[in-house]
């Protein structure tokens, strides 16, 4: 299968490592994937802060980008439920029959990793080997918008030398929410601090999710407390084989 990769604008910028591990994945699991350079931001940035208007050309340009594709693939479980949740009334708010029939088609081609992984290709053991100890965080979109389930779960327990620990309220947002932690700071710390003592408890050395932006949040107060504790994308670990030592090593991971 070919699959265009929609890295979103959070990995390209600041976690380029992460859509460089779905490529090598991809690839490892024999499809070829290819990289729409014209992409550019999904609109949730301006559709979540009240600008909906302006969220219609960078829906018009998504469609642009990625119509043809057989299948669309990100690392941002928040970034696909924006897609598949939300682009149906953009375009249905921009009066453009056209736009919105193109958008029908094309968001049911539109996944998050682990799902396509799981649901689509029907695979769980991706031939991965990660010797760490590790926790799984499931972010409110994968969880409480797309539904994931236990995809990412279950692509977890077959890495080979992984030691999955429960995380206790896993359910529990981490406080990140895009704007929320801008805008209600104290909020979303107190929230931060109940997720970090629960990270703690599990006594993992790894805490992986399937969105950088709340792996993002998560990792800026493990490493402000120093612990030892690190955070990595799902994707990165789904990547790394027992040849690949220096993914292997926890220095490389991100916090």
């Amino acid at each position: 299968m070919k699959v265009s990769l929609f890295i979103t604008c959070f990995n390209d910028t600041l976690y380029p490592d992460t859509g460089k591990a779905m490529v090598h994945l991809l690839e490892r699991l024999g499809h070829s994937v290819d990289f729409p350079r014209e992409q550019t931001c999904c609109g949730q940035m301006h559709y979540n802060s009240g600008y909906q208007d302006e969220a219609i050309p960078l829906v018009r340009k998504f469609v642009k980008v990625f119509k043809d594709a057989e299948a669309v693939v990100a690392p941002s479980a928040s970034c696909v439920a924006m897609v598949k949740e939300f682009y149906l009334s953009i375009a249905k708010k921009s009066g453009d029959r056209e736009l919105l029939e193109e958008v029908s088609s094309l968001i049911t081609k539109v996944y998050e990793l682990s799902v396509f992984l799981v649901d689509v290709l029907g695979i769980e053991d991706v031939g991965a080997y990660y010797p760490h100890k590790v926790t799984y965080h499931p972010t409110c979109h994968s969880m409480r918008m797309l539904h994931v389930g236990e995809a990412p779960l279950k692509l977890l327990k077959k890495v080979k030398g992984l030691e999955l620990v429960s995380l206790p309220a896993a359910e529990q947002c981490c406080g990140f929410g895009g704007t929320f932690a801008l805008k209600n700071s104290d909020t979303s710390v107190a929230m931060l601090q109940d997720k970090i003592q629960n990270i703690k408890d599990t006594q993992a050395k790894v805490c992986t999710a399937v969105d950088n932006s709340c792996l993002m949040h998560i990792g800026g107060a493990l490493e402000r407390i120093d612990d030892g504790i690190r955070t990595i994308h799902l994707a990165e670990i789904l990547a790394c084989t027992d040849s690949s030592a220096k993914h292997n090593d926890l220095s490389n991971s991100h916090a």
